[in-house]
């Protein structure tokens, strides 16, 4: 190249920062850890089951006792948490099969507690699954003539399953029904059971999407008629994840979440410049199954693909990953 030619190209050369892989690593601005990571479980009564779920490759309904199991795994490659959702083995209008004792979700919190006592156990607190409605509380007719759940009937049935899984031993509750003045009924009814010292996180910028269904198939908790829009968000209101938030926290909040991850990326940074508390993100079931269903077809791959949107949700603000690639970052990460 001549003189006047290496004159007119750019002195700096920012490919000089990526030459190596020891260089980008040593000036990698977002770390990706496994101690940021949440994996979900979803539980079913019985014993020795482990059901592959179609919809979701490699995750499975367990029994309690394979739940301990599948912890104790997690916790050796060092994932620091698990969130329950349970699968009844009735359903009934009032979803009472979440507060049951004996159900799945307190039978496999005692079990985790033996099998895996330093695992974080944290415990879905909504009703979805347990309703033969699949809607996240009781139904009541509105003025209009519309059915619609009766969210103020909601709040005790949440508080009493939030009281059975932290009585259970959950170190923390995380009421996913959106309902409004959720999370004060909750940290009123812990702490009049003496239960101070359990958290909360809430799920308080929870989106109505299109992404959930495959945990619905998994969790049997798809609603029989309508939708939930009259109480999930709506994705082309933003500006309202700041309210949700602050409410949240007003009421007694430990941890905020916002659902899903990867089509929101947006809202999380948001949440995150808003507000002071730990922030959890959800990579939710539809975004999971379409990498898995891409790179089975080997148009991707997988481990690039879910490295990458686990970075881009930490770099967006998050706190905590919940992601059913948990397990498999749990081996991939160093």
């Amino acid at each position: 190249m001549n003189d006047s030619g290496s004159a007119r190209f750019p002195a700096r050369r920012l490919r000089r920062l990526r030459t190596t892989p020891a260089l980008r690593e040593m000036l990698a601005e977002v770390r990706l850890h496994r101690r940021d990571l949440i994996a979900p479980l979803f539980v079913r009564p019985g014993s020795g089951e482990k059901r592959p779920i179609a919809s979701l490759p490699e995750q499975f309904q367990f029994s309690p006792d394979t739940a301990a199991q599948a912890a104790a795994r997690l916790a050796d490659l060092g994932i620091p948490a698990v969130l329950l959702f349970g699968i009844p083995a009735a359903k009934d209008p009032a979803g009472s099969g979440a507060w049951d004792p004996a159900g799945p979700v307190p039978q496999a919190i005692a079990r985790i507690r033996r099998q895996a006592p330093g695992m974080v156990v944290i415990a879905d607190v909504c009703l979805c699954e347990y309703t033969d409605h699949g809607h996240c509380g009781p139904l009541a007719v509105r003025p209009d003539g519309a059915t619609d759940v009766d969210n103020d009937a909601a709040l005790e049935l949440l508080a009493r399953t939030a009281v059975a899984y932290a009585g259970a031993g959950a170190d923390v509750v995380a009421p996913s029904d959106m309902m409004d003045g959720r999370v004060g009924a909750i940290r009123q009814a812990l702490d009049g059971e003496g239960l101070i010292h359990t958290a909360i996180l809430a799920y308080a910028v929870k989106f109505a999407s299109a992404l959930y269904g495959p945990f619905r198939d998994a969790a049997g908790s798809a609603p029989q008629f309508g939708d939930r829009r009259t109480y999930q968000m709506d994705g082309r209101s933003p500006r309202q994840a700041a309210l949700e938030v602050a409410l949240d926290a007003a009421e007694g909040a430990d941890m905020v979440m916002v659902k899903p991850a990867g089509a929101y990326l947006d809202v999380i940074q948001a949440v995150r410049a808003a507000c002071d508390l730990p922030l959890a993100a959800y990579h939710v079931s539809g975004e999971y199954a379409m990498i898995m269903a891409a790179a089975d077809r080997g148009w991707l791959d997988r481990r690039d693909a879910a490295l990458e949107i686990t970075t881009a949700i930490k770099r967006a603000g998050a706190d905590l990953i919940i992601t059913y690639f948990a397990e498999s970052l749990g081996r991939w990460l160093e």
